[in-house]
């Protein structure tokens, strides 16, 4: 089994946005993923490139036309040469025009399918990550790669590779029939191309850095109103009266976004102005040589016509592949990136030999289990055994490990040392989903999606009935509540569940994990934030729950574990104490003092 790197915690965060300045060195490892990856579309990008081929060879047909008319069918009055000639010049386009859009089809259906195939990758590879994870990064950080970084990297597919692929046949192509026509004349319209190249790469490096400053600012202008908009965001606003600073703040963003998309429009407008000018000027120079050698009967008229009607198919993709590096590059860093997430090794993974688990009897076992994470000891030698059915409770001081010891059940953590047996077997040597399968949890924070009642109790037991979901919230005293609901359990509960109360979020969490039907049951301060009444019918719903299941208890409030089969007490990463309520006072250790201060012990 492999073992959690360090590379995954320390993983440098990034903002989706690459720096035309600092963009990457090509590496050809990185490069032979990329081809592989697109290996899967070898016979569509064949497609695509013949069909880009084809358009090219199918936009030479009018100036041959008109070559062949004014050389050939005119002076030998050919109307037969004449009109098939001129149905060409119709055909030829048509045909590259019908080229053109299966291609764009194409395309569109390669990238789409591309960007599909990494996001749902990513979207795997990211939940292997252990939970540390989620916590070191920035805000957003995940969603970012799988949305934008994604989408950086279709953009190679559907703009990049057809824009290189269409520029240089084009290129080739009219320049090959530009020297077909006539060399002389070709040999003037290639001296003009470092006017249209040179300025063209520098112009559009510096509109791409605008333009990228202007995408981070655009992504700094969505963060500030996803927090603001959401409910817990609008509820902060309003109760710390802060709505005009937070508009304040939105609008200077704003107007710096404003300010860069300005500037990214106005540069090189002045070149473009001279570029322009050019365009006249390189058919004007063509038309002057040509037309001193046609007068000198040095050259034919329908040669030099169609010569300066291929210009214009010269210079444009000319300037096209000036800047195209830097989108290659751009979109390889896309890659490099998306590559540099693929490789962080998963900290939980399945041992090539491991077992499916049988039907759980519920004993767990900690044998000498230490957790070292980031150089700091989180859980030292902790052993001790929890019986089929038996409630045990963990308290102790804040980051004691109590939950981190918990998590190892369902093997959110793998100890460093030691081992999780449940019911004999290490945790490590049996699959992680079916393990979980049959353990619940319970925290304080209830996460509900905005969905319905029912999707949300259904969560994790999609195949359960009408009758058991209703049956399990009778019995988590939430079903009488979701029934007075206008559209009863069809009832949308809102962002997080923010149309409900705490108590009621809570209550169909319980109903959610009795519908599991668990072996095991993990309850993390599931009654700490509720008000007397909604906690009295919330340890009403529990005691239905822990009913003849192994279950872990965390809370602070000793209040709520007094009835505990056994409580263990633990204290920076190591079990001090264990006993009953009853023993514990009296041995008067920690948890002794924990209850005086609490008022469940004499002082």
């Amino acid at each position: 089994m492999r073992a959690y790197t360090a590379r995954a915690d320390r993983f440098d965060v990034k903002k989706s946005y690459i720096d035309p300045e600092t963009l990457p060195t090509i590496d050809a490892a990185t490069l032979r993923r990329v081809r592989a990856m697109m290996a899967r579309h070898r016979a569509a990008l064949v497609v695509i490139a013949t069909l880009v081929a084809g358009g090219a060879l199918l936009h030479l047909v009018p100036p041959w036309c008109v070559e062949q008319i004014v050389d050939r069918a005119l002076p030998t009055r050919d109307r037969t040469r004449l009109y098939l000639l001129c149905a060409l010049m119709v055909a030829g386009p048509l045909c590259a025009s019908l080229a053109l859009v299966a291609q764009k089809i194409l395309t569109a259906t390669v990238s789409e399918r591309v960007m599909r195939d990494l996001r749902v990758e990513l979207f795997r590879h990211l939940h292997e990550q252990p939970l540390s994870w989620f916590a070191n990064a920035a805000p957003g950080e995940a969603i970012s790669r799988v949305l934008n970084d994604v989408a950086g990297a279709g953009s190679a597919v559907s703009s990049t590779y057809v824009d290189f692929v269409e520029s240089s046949l084009a290129l080739v192509s009219t320049a090959a029939m530009l020297l077909w026509l006539d060399w002389r004349l070709a040999l003037v319209a290639f001296a003009l191309l470092p006017v249209f190249v040179l300025p063209t790469k520098s112009v559009g490096v510096e509109r791409k850095k605008l333009k990228r400053k202007a995408q981070l600012g655009m992504a700094e202008l969505t963060g500030i109103l996803s927090e603001t908009l959401s409910i817990s965001g609008a509820l902060l606003l309003k109760v710390s009266g802060t709505e005009a600073r937070e508009v304040e703040r939105l609008e200077a963003k704003a107007d710096d976004v404003m300010a860069l998309s300005i500037k990214q429009t106005q540069v090189g407008r002045w070149f473009q102005m001279i570029l322009g000018l050019f365009e006249t000027i390189g058919p004007a120079l063509v038309f002057a040589v040509g037309g001193s050698m046609v007068l000198a009967g040095h050259a034919r008229l329908g040669t030099l016509v169609a010569f300066t009607a291929l210009l214009r198919r010269l210079y444009g993709p000319a300037r096209t592949l000036a800047g195209v590096r830097t989108d290659v590059i751009t979109s390889y860093a896309y890659f490099e990136r998306i590559f540099s997430f693929l490789d962080l090794r998963a900290a939980i993974t399945d041992a090539p030999d491991a077992k499916p688990a049988a039907a759980l009897r519920g004993e767990v076992t900690f044998e000498n289990v230490c957790l070292e994470l980031d150089r700091k000891h989180i859980l030292e030698d902790v052993s001790f055994t929890v019986a089929p059915g038996e409630v045990i409770a963990l308290v102790g001081p804040s980051g004691a490990g109590k939950s981190t010891l918990a998590a190892m059940v369902p093997r959110l953590w793998d100890p460093t040392k030691g081992a999780v047996r449940i019911d004999g077997e290490d945790l490590r040597s049996l699959a992680v989903q079916s393990v979980r399968k049959q353990i619940g949890v319970v925290t304080q924070e209830t996460i509900l999606f905005n969905a319905s009642v029912l999707e949300n109790l259904r969560y994790g037991s999609a195949g359960a009935s009408r009758e058991a979901v209703e049956a399990a919230a009778r019995a988590a005293q939430i079903h009488e509540f979701i029934e007075g609901l206008p559209e009863k359990y069809e009832t949308i509960v809102g962002d997080r569940g923010y149309r409900l109360s705490g108590g009621e979020r809570q209550r169909i969490a319980i109903a959610r994990a009795i519908l599991k039907d668990p072996r095991v049951l993990i309850l993390d301060e599931a009654t700490s934030s509720l008000d007397a009444h909604n906690e009295k019918l919330v340890q009403a719903a529990l005691a239905e729950l822990v009913r003849g299941r192994t279950t872990f208890v965390i809370a602070h409030r000793l209040a709520a574990v007094r009835g505990a089969d056994r409580i263990v007490v633990m204290d920076k990463g190591r079990v001090v104490e264990e006993g009953t309520h009853e023993s514990l006072v009296a041995a008067g250790g920690l948890y002794a003092t924990l209850a005086r201060e609490q008022g469940l012990a004499p002082a």
